[in-house]
């Protein structure tokens, strides 16, 4: 429903905030000023009447003549009513003459021939009425009282008028607030539908779209932070699609052959040898298989990100289990192996990592190396970091080419790759095995021929990147 969305819930608690802060403003303003009215009001009366009771309390009794004369003199105080009571409440002297003669029973003069000094204010209908009430004292006795009223329309006015206004303000304020928030409210709510509508297009699969919102507020900076995170999920599925194609083109080469193979040997005679040398290749394209399918197996686990348990290893005795591993490939290419590690460089790391990052640029150093070459193991310690360095005398890389060689698939020469039964997977398996270990790996040509690749690993055994 129209009412149920959000910018109005938001809209509707300003307004109720603002109306509440409004409301006690006004009635606040209100009374502050009527008490202000009535205090001046309470002063003045107080001392008109107190000044009467002085002038009256010169004898031992009040008579009608003599208030009279005082009240003659003093001009009736400009109070609307005054009244003069003896001590018995007797009415002795009224302004308007309708109690002369009549015990008073007012509340005030009640309350003034009781010794009290009174004093009381009313604002109704813009008019406001006070009365003031004290009693007259002759030597400590009390001989009548004196009450005043004053009916004043000029107070009641100001106070009308100063309400008046207090209320059409604040009405005019609360209805400009409430214009505000709507407007306020519908410019941050189109703000997030269009993010709303950005993240279902993103859920869609267009991670190429772009959400544009201006400023520098939060929504803004949200937005930018959006953006940015498209831009990830467009590479990471870039990324995912091309590692998808490399890896479907990468198998399907060795089960063509082995399919080759198999309708061969099955649809032609052959004799016993030729058989042997199918079977055999069929054998070579199956563990081409084995090998690509445990490197996907590998980087799959890597991407997983799961923390696992690190050990602690000596990398000298690594490298050496490893060239004896790799001694026959070795030989069979007549390439020399050096080893130029020394014992007790221990490091913890995940468990396998090492091995495997070793052996992966051993086998690439004898792979692509020439014939008659060689192939260095070296490790030096440099502050809190071991730096392993593996240098061979082989091809070599191209310098345009090694910006890339770290990337899925990527071969520098695919025809050479491929006859050396190389995936395009080791070095990329190397890079995500040195990172997650908190390390670093790059790669340099040699002057001389070859290439030296060098892994730096935090002695310490430090935490690796995501």
């Amino acid at each position: 429903m129209w009412l149920s969305r959000t910018q109005l819930k938001y809209a509707a608690l300003y307004v109720v905030i603002t109306s509440a802060v409004l409301i006690f403003l006004n009635l606040y303003a209100a009374s502050t000023t009527r008490n202000l009215i009535f205090r001046s009001k309470q002063t003045s009366l107080e001392d008109k009447v107190r000044l009467a009771a002085s002038a009256l309390a010169e004898s031992q009794t009040l008579q009608e003549d003599r208030a009279r004369q005082v009240m003659e003199q003093m001009g009736s105080l400009n109070a609307t009513r005054v009244l003069v009571t003896d001590g018995a409440g007797l009415v002795i002297y009224d302004t308007m003459d309708s109690a002369q003669g009549q015990y008073a029973v007012l509340p005030e003069v009640v309350q003034a021939l009781e010794g009290n000094d009174v004093f009381y204010s009313h604002y109704t209908d813009g008019s406001l009425e006070s009365r003031a009430a004290t009693p007259v004292l002759y030597a400590n006795t009390l001989v009548g009282a004196v009450y005043l009223m004053e009916y004043d329309t000029d107070q009641g006015g100001l106070i009308f008028a100063l309400q008046f206004n207090i209320f059409w303000i604040s009405l005019v304020l609360e209805c400009a607030l409430i214009l505000f928030s709507l407007v306020f409210s519908e410019v941050f709510s189109r703000r997030m539908r269009r993010i709303f509508t950005s993240i279902r297009i993103i859920r869609e699969g267009d991670y190429s779209h772009k959400m544009k919102i201006r400023g520098k507020d939060e929504l803004a900076v949200l937005a930018s932070e959006f953006n940015e995170l498209t831009s990830r999920l467009q590479t990471s599925e870039n990324r995912r699609r091309q590692f998808v194609s490399d890896a479907s083109h990468e198998l399907k080469t060795p089960l063509t052959s082995i399919k080759l193979l198999s309708d061969s040997i099955l649809q032609n005679e052959m004799d016993e040898p030729t058989v042997r040398e199918f079977v055999q290749d069929i054998g070579d394209e199956a563990d081409r298989l084995t090998r690509m399918s445990q490197k996907l197996l590998s980087l799959t686990k890597m991407d997983a990100g799961k923390a696992e348990e690190r050990k602690t290893e000596d990398i000298c005795e690594t490298v050496e289990k490893v060239l004896r591993m790799l001694a026959p490939v070795a030989e069979l290419h007549r390439i020399t192996l050096g080893n130029q590690t020394l014992p007790g460089a221990n490091i913890r790391m995940i468990e396998g990592d090492l091995h495997q990052i070793i052996f992966n640029l051993v086998e690439n150093g004898i792979k692509y190396n020439r014939p008659d070459g060689s192939l260095t193991v070296d490790l030096r310690r440099k502050k809190d970091r071991y730096m392993l360095t593996v240098t061979d005398t082989g091809v070599g890389i191209p310098e345009e080419s090694i910006p890339y060689i770290f990337d899925r698939f990527y071969r520098v020469d695919k025809a050479r790759s491929r006859q050396a039964g190389g995936s395009g997977l080791g070095l990329s398996i190397v890079y995500g095995l040195v990172r997650r270990n908190g390390g670093t790996i790059s790669a340099q040509p040699v002057e001389s021929g070859g290439t030296c690749f060098t892994v730096e690993l935090p002695a310490d055994g430090g935490e690796g990147k995501a």
